[in-house]
């Protein structure tokens, strides 16, 4: 297989307006979304709709307009606040509506806000007092018609016109640009030069209601009517349509209904939701309650700009996605979560998870519902056709099926599918809960021939090759050979990965024939020769640009469908290259079967995908119209005390200030995409507040705070459910700044400088001039002080050496000291010697000495007292230290008046630093009695223990 790929996504060429092709598809049911009046915030019915240039909705509602951008809903009640029970917008852009006694337009103003403008006022009260409902209005010829049951009034340039009716207008529309009455006597009435002319043969229609009028060609105009059914006017003639769709409005009465790109037409009913049918009455599509509609009666229906159909309900309205290629099974048809569908003998049967329903295939699916096979009410995970029968993957077991029923189990353990045995013709083989079995065909149809030994794991993900059983079992592969008899296998390998570069197996799947395994997104084959696995790099570079996939499944086409992250994708085959789809299948995101990749293609306008909540059937050749690039809008800009809403097709706004007080601005996003709106996204950038794109997001506001001044610019855009991107929506605006940093702020600011400078000038040279004087003052000040300090340091200078003299004085004083009291000590001990030589000489017996001896002695003894007594050293050391140390005993008598006199002279030896010894020769006591002295001296001084007594003498 030659495998090449052209990347052309398809979101590139669907890039464009939708052509004028449209297609109501015939099997299954459009996505229908409801909207209720907690939604809308309006009342209960609906009577008309219309859309603008700019794809906003608008709803003619009992409590007024409504406006529906694709975010957010507005409301506009009329001035009387009565019900608006009609609205058309003509090309300029006004929003014409009607009501009970009152009609005008809504128009934007400046700031974009719709503002009523009555044109019922124009009437004369005095002549029409009752204006009554106005039930339709037409823009045709430059001029707008206001239709009621007595009248109709033409609005043309400023000027308010007035057509009576007949006798009474029931209803009027325009066909083929030509406006027509329905007057209750006259019958149907053409309106031409401001004149009515009957049409022939329309009063049989009298006696009812029409409520539309559509050209269905030349001169062929279908008629609806309330409940006398379909007419068809052609060449002066009025004929009953007999088709299917006229029994229908017949059965169900209709409010008229709408056009779908001249093909189709929907027709509103009363009683039974919508019909949609082709130009030859045969109904395509039925719509009503059972089927995903809020309410069964259908007051009006619009096509919108992108074929897609709204209805107005008479509670709610409702969203038809009629231009999707895709359609759906889903409760309406009995049928829930969808594992496998296949297509035998006209059926379309599909494998739930209540069992297998089937459909006839070639039957109208609009009423139908699947019916259920008998006998296969449990969970079902395949059905499939091998060798022309029908059988089933059952919780239950292997089953066959025919006519609608269960015709043979053939085996009753739970199985997940079956696939045929190469090299044994008649031989398939199926996985079941305990691993493998082998069936037979047989003349008398299957029958199990044996459960396969020596495995019993099971898996619904298997193939099969010349050579080998594969099985997917999580992330591993098993390689398993059956033997020749195919009783067991042979051998067993488990498998964890096929290269080193990546762990684990994503997929098994068989492409052209061929086993590949898949492995982040790299395709294997294996060579059973070389035992290998080997890539298929064209195969792989076809999922080069693809997110890493999680199954894949080759259909009937030989197109390859895809899962990733819970979505679809697919390369269709389109000769001998692919297309890689991805877009139109994102809003089946999160509804795919997980493990379960169902895709059923039997052509290629007939592709069936299993859902979790039902079947969808999707037409691939409906694309090309399908996916279109979207809008985006920056709906309002509010900042406090004023907002300003865009997208109301006023004048675009030019220049936007807002003061600096006001600089707390909010943007609400919106964009005219109607299809899944849960999954439309948004993306903004304030430029310059912003460095970068915001991430995708739903939330449609944004709110920017405490901008400073300066010019900015809001850049918005939106991304459908599909992925596509629209270009960006911008609005540009200025923040003023605040007064004080106003452009006249500067240039005062800047005045205020100069006079600042020039008095600051001034300040500085009177500074400078009363700084010199000061300065002069301050040298002489500090001159004088310096003059005084040299003289202070002088004196001190003086003081000092006069200390130090003294103090060399005092050192010599006390060194005089010591010597004085050295000699008073030798003085001392000389007398005592003296003293001991006259006690000697006392103790000589003179008289036993001669006389010469005896005088000799005496004269020696006179001699020696006469010494002793004579000596003054001591009174004069006495006298000499009270002198020199005068100024300390004064002060130490004055401290301490209790103070001895003989304690003073003890005090004064202390503090001429005396020995105790030389203090007891002066004292003349002993050593203990100089220690006792010291003691009682300490005591009255009042010294401890530790303080020392010389040191404490020496501080006074």
């Amino acid at each position: 297989m030659k495998l090449t790929i052209s990347y052309f996504y398809i979101t590139f060429f669907t890039l464009f307006t939708i052509t004028v092709f449209g297609q109501v598809k015939n099997i299954g049911l459009p996505d229908v979304r409801n909207y209720k009046r907690n939604e809308y915030k309006g009342g209960t019915q609906n009577w008309n709709i219309d859309q603008d240039k700019n794809g906003n909705l608008y709803f003619a509602n009992n409590n007024g307009l409504l406006q529906f951008d694709g975010s957010s809903w507005r409301k506009y009640p009329l001035p009387n606040l009565t019900s608006v029970r009609c609205l058309k917008i003509d090309n300029s852009g006004k929003i014409f509506v009607g009501g009970y006694n009152e009609f005008g337009y809504f128009q934007p103003n400046n700031k974009g806000k719709l503002q009523y403008t009555s044109l019922s006022k124009k009437v004369d009260k005095n002549k029409i007092k009752i204006i009554d409902f106005i039930w339709k209005i037409h823009s045709i010829d430059n001029q707008t018609v206001f239709q009621s049951f007595a009248r109709a009034y033409i609005f043309k340039k400023g000027k308010l016109t007035i057509l009576k009716a007949p006798k009474r207008f029931q209803f009027s529309f325009v066909v083929n640009n030509k406006l027509y009455f329905q007057d209750v006597e006259k019958g149907i009435l053409e309106y031409k030069n401001g004149k009515l002319y009957a049409l022939p043969n329309t009063t049989n229609l009298n006696n009812t209601e029409i409520w539309a009028m559509y050209s269905l060609g030349k001169n062929k105009i279908l008629i609806i009517t309330l409940e006398k059914g379909l007419f068809i006017y052609e060449n002066n003639a009025l004929t009953q349509w007999n088709t299917e769709a006229n029994n229908f409005v017949k059965r169900n009465n209709s409010l008229g209904g709408v056009i779908i790109n001249n093909r189709f037409i929907v027709l509103n009913s009363v009683l039974d939701g919508i019909a949609i049918c082709d130009f030859e009455g045969k109904i395509i599509q039925h719509i009503n309650r059972k089927k995903g509609l809020q309410n069964n009666t259908v007051l009006t229906s619009f096509i919108d700009n992108k074929n897609n159909l709204w209805l107005g309900l008479d509670n709610g309205i409702t969203y038809v996605n009629e231009s999707s290629p895709f359609t759906y099974f889903g409760f309406s048809y009995d049928i829930s979560t969808v594992y496998a569908s296949v297509i035998h003998q006209g059926n379309l049967y599909v494998a739930t998870n209540q069992g297998v329903f089937y459909h006839a295939w070639n039957n109208s699916f609009k009423e139908d519902v699947f019916k259920l096979v008998e006998g296969t009410t449990a969970q079902s995970w395949n059905v499939q056709v091998i060798d022309n029968e029908l059988i089933c993957a059952n919780n239950r077991g292997a089953l066959i099926i025919k006519g609608g029923k269960v015709t043979n189990v053939i085996d009753s353990k739970g199985y997940f599918g079956f696939k045929k045995i190469p090299n044994h013709p008649g031989f398939f083989i199926g996985s079941n809960y305990d691993g493998f079995a082998v069936f037979q065909k047989t003349p008398n149809g299957f029958v199990f021939k044996n459960q396969v030994a020596g495995f019993d794991k099971s898996s619904n993900s298997f193939e099969l090759d010349q050579s080998y059983l594969w099985l997917k079992k999580d992330e591993s592969i098993y390689k398993m050979s059956l033997s020749d008899d195919l009783t067991r296998f042979s051998s067993i390998k488990k498998i964890d990965r096929l290269t080193t570069q990546f762990k684990n197996i994503g997929s098994l799947q068989k492409i052209d024939g061929k086993v590949y395994f898949q492995t982040n997104n790299h395709f294997y084959k294996y060579s059973s020769e070389q035992e290998i696995f080997y890539e298929d790099k064209k195969l792989t570079g076809l999922f080069k640009n693809i997110p890493i996939i999680k199954a894949l499944s080759e259909d009937s086409q030989s197109n390859l469908w895809y899962a990733y992250d819970e979505s679809l994708g697919v390369l269709m085959k389109q000769n001998n290259s692919y297309r890689n789809i991805v877009a139109p299948f994102s809003n089946l995101t999160g509804n795919l079967v997980n493990s379960y990749l169902s895709v059923n293609t039997i052509d290629s306008k007939n592709i069936f995908i299993g859902l979790t909540d039902g079947l969808a059937h999707y037409d691939s050749e409906l694309l090309n119209n399908f996916v279109t690039k979207p809008k985006a809008f920056i709906r309002s800009f509010s900042f406090p005390g004023d907002t300003i809403i865009l997208g109301n097709n006023q004048n675009k706004n030019e220049n936007i200030r807002i003061p600096y007080s006001s600089n707390h601005v909010r943007f609400t996003f919106s964009s005219p995409t109607y299809e899944n709106l849960e999954n439309v996204q948004f993306s903004y950038q304030l430029e310059p507040f912003d460095e970068k794109w915001s991430n995708w997001s739903t939330i449609s506001i944004k709110e920017y705070t405490n901008l400073r001044e300066g010019d900015y610019v809001m850049k918005v855009k939106v991304r459908n459910s599909y992925g596509v991107q629209s270009e960006p929506s911008t609005i540009s605006f200025t923040v003023s700044p605040p007064w004080y940093r106003h452009f006249l702020a500067f240039m005062l600011y800047f005045v205020l400088l100069i006079i600042a400078i020039y008095v600051i000038s001034n300040r500085i040279k009177m500074k400078i001039r009363k700084n010199k004087y000061y300065e002069t003052i301050e040298q002489r000040r500090l001159y004088l002080e310096k003059e005084s300090r040299i003289r202070q340091e002088q004196y001190d200078l003086e003081k000092e050496i006069e200390k130090l003299k003294n103090d060399k004085l005092q050192i010599k004083i006390l060194a005089k000291d010591k010597e004085l009291v050295n000699n008073s000590l030798q003085v001392v001990k000389k007398n005592k010697i003296l003293n001991g030589i006259i006690h000697k000489l006392k103790e000589i017996d003179v008289e036993a000495l001669d006389d010469s001896t005896k005088f000799q002695v005496s004269k020696l003894n006179k001699s020696i007292v006469k010494e002793v007594n004579t000596d003054k050293s001591w009174k004069d050391l006495e006298k000499h230290i009270k002198n020199v140390h005068f100024e300390f005993l004064k002060r130490l008598k004055e401290k301490y008046p209790t103070i001895s006199p003989r304690e003073l002279d003890l005090s004064t030896y202390l503090l001429m630093n005396m020995s105790t010894k030389e203090i007891a020769e002066i004292m003349n006591i002993s050593t203990g009695g100089v220690e006792l002295a010291r003691y009682r001296l300490r005591k009255k001084l009042g010294l401890n223990k530790k303080e020392n007594l010389i040191g404490f003498l020496m501080s006074i």
